[in-house]
Order: C-alpha cells, then structure tokens, then sequence
C-alpha cells in the first residue's frame, strides 16, 4: 500500500444513512414532502439501495430498510439537543418551514428558532428520525 504524502486521502463524503422501516413511505417523505431527489434505486443482493439527495448536491442519503422503531425517538432527548443524523441546509429557513409544513412535514417545534450559529428546526421522518433543518447565519455564509 502506497501512503499519499500531499496529506489528502479521502475526497468526498458519498453516503449518509438513515434507517427506514418502510422503503417506499421513507421516498415519498423525502421527496414529495422534503424535496430531496431520488438519485439511485436498485434491488441489488443485499436489500434495496435507494438514495436521496438535495438537488445539485453530491451527498447521498441511503434510506435503508432497517427493523422496526430503528429511526430515533421523535423528541428532544434527555441531558441536550441532540441533532439529527442529517442537516439540511437552506437559504430562507422560515419561508421552507411555512412550505414543508403545508406538505405535512412533521415539526418538534412549533416554528423556527434562532440560535447562535443561525436559525434552526427539527423535522422528524415517519421512522421518528430528526432531520435537521439549518440556516447559517449571515456571519456564516
């Protein structure tokens, strides 16, 4: 094995995945409601590979099937705010929220809220998987 000396080994992050109990009703949350893209979906040998990603982006979100009640609990866990295992980025946070909820997306709270590196909201998928929504703030971008 050849070790690179420009300190660059990995170049991209492909995949993010998130546990799903039912393949279908997960695509059509992530894109009729989200409006994520379908990128990949192939009935391959180890189970169903269907992937989701943000129009233009590279990263994909593999919805894999998973056993029942694998997504995490909806709700804000004990000790903290643990984020969700995906955050979404968008430009106009509170005009999306006003959209997604329109399209039934269901929120943690009852609107956006500021917070120090922006504005943020937690969704949560039919699994009872966060998703994080951001904003950054104008410092930020």
């Amino acid at each position: 094995m050849t070790r690179r000396d420009d300190g660059e080994m990995l170049t991209n992050i492909m995949y993010v995945t998130v546990y799903v109990t039912d393949q279908d009703r997960a695509l059509e949350f992530y894109t009729d409601r989200l409006g994520l893209e379908k990128r990949v979906d192939y009935p391959g040998p180890d189970g169903r590979f269907l992937t989701v990603a943000a129009p233009g982006n590279p990263l994909e979100i593999v919805l894999w099937s998973h056993a029942p009640a694998a997504g995490q609990p909806a709700g804000r866990q004990p000790g903290g705010d643990a984020p969700g295992p995906v955050f979404l980025e968008s430009d106009d946070l509170r005009a999306d929220f006003e959209v997604l909820r329109e399209r039934g997306v269901v929120f943690e709270q009852s609107e956006p809220e500021d917070y120090g590196f922006g504005i943020r909201i937690e969704a949560v998928d039919p699994d009872g998987n966060r998703i994080s929504l951001r904003q950054r703030a104008a410092w930020q971008g």
